[in-house]
């Protein structure tokens, strides 16, 4: 038992709180690391992006990690920009309107953005339109990401951002030490708290961003069928 727990008994029990929501929080990240690669893919498929893939680094910080999901995200939302741009310059401003009508019947707004994507990048999957349509009328990328974006970003800025993912394999005594440099009572509760509070708000906007990336996929799936 070491010396703290002497004084403060109830530090063992949170210490296995902090290891079981840390072990959370990268399951959480890893699921969005294979949801953003998932959307970049259908991008780089059917709407001619050139989003590059990621991969979660056991060696590097939790907030080493969140940057990389941050620049991959942002990458996606300047895409999308970008495909909102080329919709705009290529449509009469009557047609672009109703691109956001949302009066306007779907299939007429899939079958003009299609017509768009044949023109940009030559030729165009018949499942294009449909994704474009799908991006530009949701609010995945203008709320969901953005919300994502900025709950990552304050991850790696808080306690935890500091702590290498793999902590996990190096004992109890390593991950307190990664977070607190200290064992006392009052620096565990307030850990626990910045995780609990994080991690709740993380898990809510990523089962938000993996649902409507899902929405996405399964069209495209569908259309493949």
């Amino acid at each position: 038992m070491a010396l703290s727990d002497l004084f403060y008994p109830d530090n063992p029990k949170r210490r296995q709180e902090l290891i079981h929501l840390h072990q959370e929080l990268l399951n959480c990240m890893s699921i969005n690391f294979r949801a953003t690669n998932e959307l970049a893919g259908v991008l780089n498929e059917h709407l001619g992006c050139t989003i590059t893939y990621i991969q979660m680094r056991e060696s590097s910080t939790v907030k080493e990690n969140c940057d990389i999901i941050i620049r991959a995200m942002t990458e996606i939302q300047h895409q999308v920009q970008k495909i909102d741009s080329d919709m705009k310059e290529k449509l009469e401003p009557v047609l672009y309107q109703k691109l956001y009508d949302i009066k306007e019947p779907e299939l007429e707004k899939i079958a003009i953005a299609h017509k768009v994507f044949s023109i940009v990048l030559g030729e165009a999957t018949s499942t294009a339109g449909m994704v474009a349509i799908k991006l530009l009328g949701s609010n995945l990328i203008t709320l969901t990401v953005s919300k994502l974006v900025s709950l990552l970003a304050q991850i790696g800025a808080s306690v935890l951002g500091g702590i290498s993912i793999t902590i996990l394999g190096l004992g109890i005594e390593m991950i307190l030490h990664a977070i607190l440099g200290a064992v006392e009572r009052n620096q565990l509760l307030e850990a626990v708290r910045s995780y609990e509070k994080h991690l709740a708000e993380f898990k809510a906007a990523s089962e938000k961003y993996q649902r409507a990336i899902r929405e996405v996929t399964s069209l495209v799936r569908q259309q493949v069928q």
